[in-house]
């Protein structure tokens, strides 16, 4: 089978849509498949073109048995409505002018968000006449509206025509949560058009104890207690909560919090550490893919946040399946679908989202209790291995791509 994936971002990029992709493409190629993806060249998330690439028209490369083709956009950094939205524009526009010249396809995924991008499959179909398949990990308009970041009623209207032109025009849509799944299915989408494939881990990456401490990052957090936040630095995360509870547990000098990562709000978040004068409060900026099983054998406690909207009940955030795989309690500060699991999974703590001092609380509960410690620990790496092993679930995408190619 040869498969056409559409996607904005992939490696050597590193944030979770990249992986989830590259971890799917990865596994079908082992199975024989012929996979060919449409990216852009790598610059997320500061819009800086990696070292030894070029933002060209159309250039070529290999990563690992996976035909990667990428297309000229109009490169910017992660912040910034206008320039975020011509980037997304310019990918899609370039995804349509290079359909004469992309290789032929069984079928078409194209991953949502950005937006655009999903959208972009929509033309591959009109053109290729082949299944398109949508990938959706997060609710569009929804997302952006619930943030603040767009509040003109004709643009909001605009793109809830697109989305339900993805959702009857497309073949097959896989959403990442249960909750996108049943908010589709109020929009009239038929069931049998939805299937959910969660996040997962590629549990030979992440394997504990495979890693040891090493004092690369600051020797000071070699005998602490590690509270780490890895990901984006984003408007949906109101990560002031870290600095707040840092503030409360100032005299734990045996507690020091890691944030890693980049986002729109990286820079505020800097100025506001710097004038409050917060000390136990260290911040990296995105590290290497590779460098990912030190940063949580660095760790001892994984923080997963986002605002308090009733949008966020939907999602699921990927990182919690590279924490549990690691062995890192969880403290999530999220409601709905992902609160479920983490209590199911009995790997973490559960918090209000935005509360400071719930965050500060059991981060002392984690710290003080070897046993708690332990038991959600390893509670965690059991339930990825049952649960959200990356084969399996490249596995069951494989089945609906067959399904749709062999009706075609």
């Amino acid at each position: 089978m040869k498969i056409l994936f559409l996607t904005h971002y992939f490696p050597p990029e590193v944030n979770a849509p990249a992986t989830r992709t590259y971890e799917h493409c990865k596994e079908w190629i082992k199975k024989g498949h012929e996979v060919t993806v449409v990216t852009c060249v790598p610059n997320h998330p500061k819009g800086k073109v990696y070292p030894d690439y070029k933002n060209k028209i159309y250039q070529k490369e290999i990563i690992d048995g996976i035909n990667v083709v990428r297309l000229w956009t109009y490169v910017t950094a992660n912040e910034g409505f206008i320039k975020r939205t011509l980037n997304y524009i310019s990918y899609m526009i370039a995804v349509v002018f290079s359909i004469p010249f992309l290789p032929k396809h069984d079928v078409v995924i194209s991953t949502s968000p950005q937006f655009f991008c999903g959208l972009s499959g929509f033309f591959v179909k009109i053109f290729r006449r082949k299944p398109w398949i949508i990938e959706i990990r997060d609710l569009w308009p929804e997302s952006i509206v619930a943030v603040g970041a767009i509040k003109n009623k004709w643009i909001i209207k605009v793109l809830e025509y697109l989305e339900k032109v993805v959702y009857t025009q497309s073949d097959h849509i896989v959403p990442v949560t249960d909750a996108f799944k049943l908010y589709m299915l109020k929009k009239g989408v038929p069931e049998n058009k939805i299937t959910v494939i969660k996040n997962g881990v590629d549990l030979s990456f992440y394997v504990p104890g495979s890693v040891e401490k090493t004092p690369e990052y600051g020797k000071e957090l070699m005998n602490k207690f590690v509270a780490s936040y890895v990901g984006t630095h984003g408007m949906a995360h109101h990560l002031e909560t870290i600095l707040e509870a840092a503030e409360m547990l100032k005299d734990r000098d045996d507690v020091i919090f890691l944030m890693v990562g980049h986002g729109a709000e990286k820079d505020r978040l800097l100025q506001l550490k710097e004038n409050k004068n917060i000390n136990n409060v260290m911040m990296l900026d995105q590290q290497d893919k590779r460098k990912m099983p030190l940063l949580w054998a660095l760790s001892d406690v994984s923080l997963v946040l986002l605002k308090k909207s009733d949008l966020f009940k939907t999602v699921i955030p990927s990182k919690i399946f590279e924490s549990m795989a690691m062995k890192k309690p969880i403290i999530l500060g999220v409601e709905g679908e992902v609160k479920g699991m983490i209590e199911e999974g009995e790997c973490g703590i559960t918090i209000e989202p935005e509360n400071a001092k719930e965050l500060a609380e059991a981060i002392v509960i984690l710290a003080d209790n070897k046993d708690i410690y332990n038991k959600y620990a390893e509670n965690g790496r059991q339930y990825v291995e049952a649960y959200y092993d990356r084969i399996s679930l490249a596995n069951k995408f494989e089945d609906i791509m067959l399904g749709l190619v062999y009706e075609n």
